[in-house]
């Protein structure tokens, strides 16, 4: 799971290490791409450019407040036609979530980097679509993906990192 039913990444899915990885990650790539409720509040999260997934918009059109983010509605525009929308040259892409945005870009990952914090929470929103009834590990695997081995993010909390790629 990735979030709560509402939607909340809760505290109890917050670990010091994963958080470190995730902003060091973000920190090295030209645009992070997430579905509208889908955020991550780092220090440099403001600097960042974000092509934001919302049925909003009828194809690609402005952030109402944020002037580095486009919205982009996947059904009335293709990914690479937002991609150019974003005007500047994009090598490396970060995609966040949510479930939906996550399950649209399964055959295109390059890599997908999956933590587990086993008993962090018990239910909520699954990080792609066919979980829990699938692991999210079937689903990548499906999907073209290899694991890596496992790293131990965080031992007291035995929160783990898999590194699946293409």
């Amino acid at each position: 799971m990735l979030a709560d039913a509402s939607g909340v990444m809760p505290q109890s899915l917050m670990f010091k290490a994963d958080q470190e990885f995730f902003e060091q990650a973000l920190d090295s790539v030209d645009l992070v791409v997430h579905g509208r409720h889908s955020q991550e509040q780092q220090r440099n999260a403001p600097l960042r450019r974000r092509l934001i997934l919302t049925q909003r918009v009828a194809d690609i059109g402005p952030h109402p407040t944020n002037p580095r983010a486009l919205l982009w509605n996947p059904l009335g525009a293709s990914f690479e036609d937002a991609i150019a929308a974003v005007g500047v040259p994009i090598a490396r892409i970060a995609v966040i979530g949510g479930t939906d945005v996550f399950g649209l870009f399964l055959d295109r990952f390059d890599v997908f980097y999956l933590t587990r914090a086993p008993g962090a929470l018990p239910g909520g929103r699954p990080v792609f679509p066919d979980v829990p009834r699938r692991r999210p590990e079937d689903v990548l695997a499906e999907h073209g993906l290899h694991s890596e081995p496992s790293q131990m993010l965080d031992a007291e909390h035995g929160v783990s990192l898999v590194s699946w790629r293409r």
